[in-house]
């Protein structure tokens, strides 16, 4: 008697890929929203009889919002790099690129943090003529979650993937992914909210 021969393997489903993509999807559309609601603020009170948007005696620390800006180039560099090692199963290598990058989001967490204590920013002026001090916090703020919810993610892959679950590649694609998605989301922040203020 001859036995059919095995049904071949399913299809992968990939649902950390598409919950990946819809989080950064919806990601992508919050802070978008919050710098149009930026940039409508800002020309209002530019029409305005002050025509001034950023409070007086508040100056923005430049260098430290250009070291958060330039820090995502290596966190992309060592999330690919990750992905890179994840496929030729290198398993060292991927733990380093995730612990760096990891580390460098805790850099741009701590960066945003010393921005917050140089500016010194009230979030509602004394007149309260001025939606400057609560827009800077609500958009900084939401992005800084992001960037707490990056670092968790970098150090949960690297516990799944240098845990045995060597098979799982998924994990790192997607831990780039988000980390891709950060990167574009801060680079309009910053040109927005740092550059043009």
């Amino acid at each position: 008697m001859l036995a059919l021969p095995p049904a071949p393997a399913p299809a992968p489903r990939r649902q950390l890929f598409v919950g990946t993509a819809l989080a950064c999807s919806a990601g992508t559309m919050l802070i978008g929203g919050m710098l149009a609601i930026w940039l409508r603020f800002r020309k209002v009170a530019m029409a305005g009889t002050t025509h001034l948007w950023v409070p007086k005696g508040i100056s923005i620390p430049e260098v430290a919002s250009n070291i958060m800006l330039f820090s995502f180039i290596g966190i992309c560099i060592f999330a690919q790099w990750a992905v890179y090692a994840a496929k030729r199963d290198d398993k060292s290598h991927v733990g380093l690129a995730l612990l760096l990058t990891g580390l460098l989001g805790l850099a741009v967490i701590n960066a945003q943090a010393a921005v917050y204590a140089q500016m010194n920013l009230p979030i509602r002026p004394k007149d309260g003529t001025s939606a400057y001090g609560v827009m800077f916090y609500a958009i900084t703020g939401t992005f800084l979650v992001f960037m707490i919810i990056g670092v968790v993610f970098s150090f949960v892959t690297a516990f799944r993937y240098l845990g045995g679950r060597t098979s799982e590649r998924e994990i790192v694609t997607s831990h780039a992914i988000y980390w891709y998605f950060a990167a574009a989301a801060f680079t309009m922040l910053w040109f927005v909210v740092y550059v043009t203020k």
